[in-house]
């Protein structure tokens, strides 16, 4: 329920235009303004923020309204920024206060943020530019002929910001990162994201990105190969923040080595190994099968965060990392599209032994699990006391191994959230000429979904979600 301050907000940002406001109500009447869809507001109050920082997360609140909210009001923040540096240069005698805006944790899958953030980079430089050419020179001494004062540019405003790029945001991203530290208005990048661009487009933004400020890169659908992502690796070593790498779908495949790959794939290692701050490493999609120790061996501290989903692995892989100085340590595993009927059990098992002390997130989907294997693995998984996020949709479990996983499951404290899959025995025969073996029988699964429902609440534990969706639910982020 909102506050009664709120509602006030809310009623105030519907007048305007605004008088002078004391600094102490900006904070909620932006978020007034934000939640209520008011850009014009936003851009007023940005443009006369009275605070050195705008952390748009903090201000907001809620991660899935930034991740919901119209491109239109991200626009209008940015340009009252814009509007707040064109003022700086036309009255240098004024104290502006802000110095930084926060805008990190937005979703941007289509690149509409980075594209609004890098055009605002390169109108403000062009504007510092226009007016630099166009202000009266000025000269010591009054009117008289002198020496020409050159007067101190204004400190402009640092965007934090995730950047993701594709080839239809390349060329602005490029031009916004190139403007330097010279630029009144600056892109400092935590997350960085490339989608299918290549190697060399990659290497340019890397090299442009401020070393100190990158936390997390992500390199997805750029076709890398193992020999592209040789070369972009020793470019991250500049970046000593470097916590996260995710190499997702890119066409790495080790599982045929020669001669020159087996000396690329010894390359990689030794580049993985000279990011010190790398906590959580992702190969979605790539074929490592039998070589994950050959990726994984030169790394100088534990992995907390390891995704391998459908990357082909082997018996062998899962031996390896259980027996690494990475499994103890291991917050996060993703193995997901293993089929575990193929040898990978009983290592799986000694894996989640040992690294059941640290173990918060495991993803087994499409993992081929039957009520059999859930059985076996049932003791190791039990034994993870602090896990919080199981999922395991997409497996072949009855109704029965369902429940009884949740009724056993109820004894760990911290557990937050279970993704099931449709049970096998909520099917029903398709209908004649339908091309359907199988469809679902949405009674029965309602009924198995009551049942659910009422051992969790016979059970107090309303605390746990109870799933067979996969949306809605990201993972978190541990690190």
């Amino acid at each position: 329920m909102d506050s009664l301050v709120f509602l006030c907000a809310r009623r105030v940002v519907t007048q305007g235009p605004f008088p002078a406001l004391p600094k102490d109500l900006y904070p909620i009447l932006f978020k007034a303004a934000f939640l209520d869809g008011r850009p014009l507001v936003l851009r007023d109050f940005v443009a006369s923020w009275p605070f050195p920082e705008l952390n748009f997360q903090r201000l907001v609140g809620h991660r899935e309204l930034l991740q919901e909210h119209d491109c239109q009001l991200c626009e209008a923040i940015i340009q009252g920024v814009v509007s707040q540096l064109q003022r700086e240069l036309e009255e240098p005698s004024r104290n502006f206060s802000l110095r930084m805006l926060d805008m990190t944790g937005l979703s941007d899958s289509v690149t509409s943020h980075t594209e609004i953030f890098a055009s605002a980079c390169v109108e403000a430089s062009m504007n510092q530019q226009e007016f630099q050419r166009d202000r009266p020179e000025q000269h010591e001494g009054g009117s008289g002929a002198g020496t020409s004062v050159v007067s101190p540019q204004p400190p402009g405003v640092d965007i934090h910001t995730d950047l993701f790029v594709s080839e239809m945001s390349y060329d602005i991203l490029c031009d916004a990162l190139q403007t330097g530290a010279a630029s009144p208005l600056r892109l400092k990048c935590r997350e960085f994201t490339a989608m299918n661009i290549c190697v060399a487009e990659i290497v340019t933004l890397l090299e442009s990105l401020d070393p100190s400020f990158l936390r997390s890169v992500v390199l997805f659908y750029n076709s890398l190969e193992l020999t592209g992502l040789s070369v972009i690796l020793p470019y991250l070593s500049r970046f000593p923040e470097l916590r996260s790498l995710k190499v997702q779908c890119n066409d790495v495949d080790v599982r045929h080595l020669t001669p020159k790959s087996g000396m690329t794939i010894r390359n990689v290692a030794r580049q993985l190994g000279m990011l010190p701050s790398l906590r959580e490493l992702s190969l979605e999609y790539s074929q490592l099968s039998g070589n994950l120790c050959q990726i994984l061996c030169d790394l100088q501290t534990p992995l907390e965060s390891l995704e391998l989903g459908y990357c082909s692995l082997l018996p062998a892989d899962l031996a390896f990392l259980s027996q690494s100085c990475h499994a103890p340590a291991l917050k996060r595993l993703d193995l997901s599209g293993h089929d575990i009927s193929q040898g990978l059990l009983e290592p799986l098992r000694l894996l989640l032994e040992e690294t059941s002390s640290s173990l918060l997130h495991l993803d087994l989907m499409d993992c081929h699990v039957a009520d059999s294997h859930l059985d076996a693995l049932l003791p190791m998984l039990l034994r993870c006391s602090r896990l919080r996020v199981l999922n395991l949709h997409g497996n072949s479990l009855s109704t029965a191994a369902i429940k009884d996983l949740l009724q056993r499951t109820l004894e760990l404290p911290d557990l937050h959230l279970v993704v099931y899959p449709y049970p096998e025995d909520c099917y029903k025969p398709g209908p004649p000429n339908s091309g359907w073996d199988f469809v679902k029988d949405e009674e029965l699964f309602a009924a198995a979904k009551a049942e659910f429902s009422q051992i969790l609440e016979n059970s107090g534990r309303t605390n746990l979600i109870w799933t067979d969706s996969l949306d809605g639910h990201e993972a978190p982020d541990f690190l």
